[in-house]
């Protein structure tokens, strides 16, 4: 079964812990999502962001092409 392409998105996610120098055992994700076909990138360090950045893009895809 071939999908049409608007159907297909692809995203490059590179995540990372990076720890905080000034206090002693902590640390935070760091983090960015890519869009591959536009290029669009954001950069974030709370992992809910990964969800609120693709969800637009498959929200446009069902609405554009309910078959």
């Amino acid at each position: 079964m071939d999908l049409p392409e608007t159907r297909i998105h692809s995203f490059v996610i590179k995540i990372w812990l990076e720890e905080m120098a000034e206090e002693v055992d902590q640390a935070i994700w760091r983090g960015h999502i890519t869009h591959v076909h536009s290029g669009a990138r954001r950069h974030f360090q709370d992992l809910d962001i990964i969800f609120d950045f693709v969800q637009p893009y498959l929200l446009a895809s069902s609405v554009n092409n309910d078959e």
